[in-house]
């Protein structure tokens, strides 16, 4: 459907009426639904001030270029063109900060959430009994569509999870359908974590004080356009959140992530040094390849798993390995020091070599943060 076929100006033109709500929408790769989503919006927002913010990860597509000529005509709708980073939730984050609207609506580009149950979900937020209104598949009247039953199970699972997790009794945690009123939103924002492409869940977790939840049902569609984005990363990050807001709390989940890199290295520094040694070398040979090789095997791993949302990329790998190589360098040098320090205390050995590990462990996240994968 091209933009010359969209509603009539008299359903477009917004421009003289109050902004009372904007639908944030998260775009990868959607050019093919964003004319239907747009003219759908046109209907069941009619009679209201309404924006549309599609928040698109530089689709290959041509998802901004083409938000961006209607919004030259249909100037509420608008585009946030992100460059370099992607998430769901973050640019859910950037969709919100971007607009005014007093009541702000999340919805998917693939037209698989029913805009005939954004009203009722504005509804609830503007009754004044609900800080935040949820689409849900899993209550009378709601559905999951056309799903396998493996994609069910693993959903009530997740549900489930999440709900065990955060101590919530919203029925879909899991949703991506939501209208939540501003100034809860706000509350929320600096305790959000942002990761991965459940912001409800977030959401609901970041607020200081809980919020006051109405629950909508609406049947989940099939995707008319496009590809799923659904993974293994996406679960990935599901499990880092749920991580994030439990243990989190006491410890960050990245820390935690980098020294389990930092134990499989230990494994590799092994494997390298025995095999170095097999084949004859003497010991300081052989300790220098397995050092090295380590490191080499805790940067990669650490670029794709720990630092996955800061991932170096090209030429920038080249000056990450060697920044992450010097870091190392000093930590190997704390290590020694504070273990040495600490064991002329009169402490047993491996008081004294966990102390060491410890400092050199923090002394490289720290520094590998602020320097290696630096925001």
């Amino acid at each position: 459907m091209r933009h010359d076929t969209l509603a009539s100006p008299a359903i477009l033109d917004t421009s003289s009426l109050p902004l009372e709500v904007a639908v944030v929408v998260p775009t990868l790769n959607e050019a093919a639904n964003v004319e239907r989503l747009i003219e759908r919006l046109s209907l069941v927002l009619a009679g209201r001030g309404w924006e549309v913010i599609f928040v698109d990860d530089d689709s290959a597509d041509g998802t901004s270029d083409l938000v961006r000529r209607i919004g030259r005509t249909s100037r509420h709708v608008r585009i946030v063109q992100r460059v370099g980073r992607r998430g769901l939730s973050s640019a859910v984050v950037e969709g919100m900060l971007a607009t005014a609207a007093p009541i702000i609506a999340v919805m998917d580009g693939d037209l698989q959430h029913s805009e005939e149950a954004l009203p009722n979900l504005i509804a609830a937020i503007e009754g004044g009994d609900a800080d935040i209104a949820v689409g849900t598949r899993y209550m009378a009247g709601g559905g999951i569509g056309d799903w396998d039953e493996g994609r069910a199970r693993m959903s009530r699972f997740a549900t489930r999870a999440g709900q065990l997790a955060l101590g919530t009794h919203v029925s879909d945690p899991m949703s991506g359908f939501f209208a939540i009123r501003r100034e809860a939103f706000e509350r929320a924002l600096p305790r959000l974590s942002a990761i991965g492409f459940k912001i409800l869940l977030d959401l609901l977790a970041s607020s200081p004080e809980p919020m006051k939840v109405a629950e909508i049902p609406y049947r989940f569609r099939t995707r008319e356009a496009g590809e799923s984005k659904l993974g293994a990363r996406a679960i990935a990050d599901y499990a880092e959140l749920i991580a994030d807001k439990t243990i989190g709390r006491f410890v960050p989940v990245r820390l935690i992530k980098f020294l389990m890199v930092g134990g499989l290295g230990v494994f590799v520094h092994l494997a390298v040094l025995r095999s170095v040694l097999g084949a004859g070398s003497g010991f300081v040979a052989a300790q220098t390849a397995a050092v090295m090789t380590a490191i080499a095997f805790n940067f990669f791993l650490n670029n794709s798993f720990t630092y996955a949302d800061r991932k170096l990329r090209g030429r920038a790998i080249v000056a990450g390995l060697a920044s992450f190589y010097a870091i190392s360098a000093i930590g190997a040098l704390a290590n020694i020091g504070i273990g040495t320090w600490v064991a002329g205390q009169q402490e047993r050995w491996w008081v004294a070599g966990v102390a060491g590990v410890l400092v050199g462990a923090i002394w490289n996240f720290a520094m590998s943060a602020a320097l290696t994968w630096r925001k």
